[in-house]
């Protein structure tokens, strides 16, 4: 069972009056969360799927269990513990305005792991989401709250800490707190420019397409007419360290005048999803490629992003050379610059007269039919007008139509209803039932759905190639290492082939056990192996559920 929210309500719990409003910056630094050097595997604002990274990445000399120590007074005042994610999570919340999140954590300090526990054992779950008064859990600055680890979906010990102003929740960059403890000399470096005709009104050497550009050949000058926009991938790097990073500021300019600028440095909630308008969602899509557009799409609220009147769209409109020059910069100022020549050269622009049965606009509501199909996309949800290259196919015998939305990866910012029509019902237990979605190797992946009046409704926040399918397979249990079992360490694998795993039970000898799930290798383990008696005979029944329903029920003895 998920807990959304639970408040516990202490003795000593008392309200606390209302915060000073938040300054600028804290009132007194922030101390380290180790007592060790500190080095960073990942930083504020890189580019990941769907979302910026929220936090920076400390490195914990490859090891688990280092005491991660409180930066500053506070109380605790969130705790999250999920099979993926930040899979065990402390939140601490400051007087001056800020709250500390630390990720991934091993184990929580033990006047918080009483707590967690007690709701698991009473609430027989796992994954919990508590929610604490003020001054019910206090920490000082310096005191241990936590051992670092390698839970939920990390991959390799580290601490994953952000800090959040906390009345809005905006996440900002931590590292600007640790400059002084941080050592970084080394410039951002680029790989590639992406120059993007804009559809209808401009050419880059005679085409309409995207053309990137290594950096090893920006000394010659591309040709292109009417109006274009640029992008560059790029990375960050440090001092001592392989990994690398996200561009903290990517500056374009043209002829001298800047165009374009973006400044990762604060990102709200809801701005998270965004990131899927300033970068080149098809290039990370098909390529696994991260390309920073140096465009402000009309859909994109994203305010870390400022541009010319145009959206940092360039005009080439006369036959010379405009001279395009990129900055980069991260936090410590270091500096890297790249320059091309875009040389303008009168060539036809093709008129853009999409031929489509579906053309969406990004400022207002969208409702797409086909026969057994309707989709409404609410205003708000695109960043730019996409002409649908739709198509309905499949088998007249198939549970339903494949309904082809569109034939290039598009975005949505938030969950849009999609109804498809169940055809046939070949199972009559309509539980079995999800709409699922077909990937790039030609697989299925659920978006889930439930079934109504003969529909299977869902939400989806990508357009893409969308179906029917059935699911009456159970989970797969794998029982691991039982020799090992006798000791208390009793661990399975589960996993689902369609829908997946949405609930998990572990009884022994009819008592509820408490077993952590790890969503990245699909591993079951048990927790407080020390309640286990030795010595006796025990009984252990494990009931798997995913998300049609299907169960798998196993019993052992050991």
């Amino acid at each position: 069972m998920t807990i959304r929210k639970y408040i516990l309500a202490l003795a000593l719990g008392s309200c606390m009056a209302a915060q000073a409003q938040i300054p600028e910056a804290p009132e007194s630094p922030f101390i380290p969360p180790f007592d060790f050097p500190l080095t960073l595997s990942g930083n504020f604002g890189e580019l990941r799927s769907n979302h910026f990274h929220g936090g920076v990445d400390f490195k914990t000399q490859g090891v688990v269990g280092k005491p991660i120590r409180c930066i500053a007074d506070g109380y605790v005042s969130r705790v999250l513990v999920t099979p993926g994610g930040y899979g065990q999570a402390l939140f601490i919340t400051h007087p001056n305005g800020y709250t500390s999140v630390y990720g991934h954590v091993l184990k929580f300090a033990s006047q918080v792991a009483e707590v967690v526990e007690e709701y698991q054992y009473k609430h027989e779950t796992f994954p919990v989401d508590l929610h604490f008064e003020p001054n019910q859990i206090n920490f000082k600055a310096g005191e241990i709250i936590a051992l670092s680890g390698n839970e939920g979906y990390s991959f390799g010990p580290h601490l994953h800490m952000e800090i959040r102003r906390t009345d809005t929740g905006e996440l900002i960059d931590p590292l600007q707190f640790y400059t002084d403890k941080v050592k970084d000399t080394t410039p951002p470096r680029a790989t590639v420019v992406m120059l993007y005709p804009q559809r209808g009104t401009g050419v880059v050497n005679g085409s309409q397409r995207k053309k990137a550009i290594p950096v090893s050949a920006l000394g010659t000058p591309v040709e292109a007419w009417g109006d274009i926009a640029a992008g560059i991938k790029a990375y960050d790097y440090m001092d001592g360290t392989a990994n690398n990073y996200g561009v903290r500021s990517v500056v374009l300019y043209v002829d001298s005048a800047e165009v374009f600028r973006s400044t990762v440095d604060g990102v709200l909630p809801d701005e998270n999803r965004m990131i899927n308008a300033w970068t080149d969602y098809e290039e990370f899509k098909r390529r696994n490629s991260w390309v920073m557009r140096s465009q402000i799409l009309p859909g994109n609220r994203l305010r870390m992003l400022q541009a010319n009147d145009k959206g940092g769209v360039v005009t080439i409109d006369e036959e010379r050379d405009y001279r395009f020059r990129y900055v980069l910069q991260d936090l410590y100022g270091n500096k890297s610059t790249y320059r091309f020549t875009v040389r303008g050269r009168r060539q036809p622009i093709a008129e853009y007269q999409p031929e489509v049965k579906h053309y969406l606009a990004w400022n207002k509501a969208n409702v797409i039919q086909e026969p057994g199909m309707q989709l409404v996309i609410p205003r708000g949800m695109l960043y730019e007008d996409v002409a649908l290259n739709s198509r309905v196919g499949g088998d007249t015998s198939a549970v339903s139509f494949e309904y082809q939305l569109h034939d290039a990866p598009v975005a949505l910012q938030s969950g849009c209803a999609l109804m498809i029509g169940v055809r046939h019902l070949p199972v009559a237990d309509t539980s079995k039932y999800y709409i699922a979605r077909k990937t790039a190797g030609g697989k299925k992946a659920s978006a889930g759905g439930t079934y109504e009046d003969g529909w299977m409704k869902a939400s989806i926040r990508e357009l893409g190639t969308y179906m029917v399918a059935i699911d009456t397979v159970p989970p797969r249990v794998t029982p691991l290492d039982k020799p090992q079992w006798k000791s208390g360490n009793i661990r399975f694998k589960i996993g689902d082939a369609e829908t997946g795993i949405k609930d998990y039970k572990v009884m022994i000898d009819g008592e509820f056990a408490l077993f952590a799930f790890s969503a990245k290798n699909a591993r079951l383990s048990m927790k407080h192996p020390e309640r286990l008696k030795k010595g006796v005979p025990h009984t252990l029944e494990l009931v798997v559920t995913d998300y049609c329903g299907n169960e798998t029920r196993e019993e052992y003895a050991f």
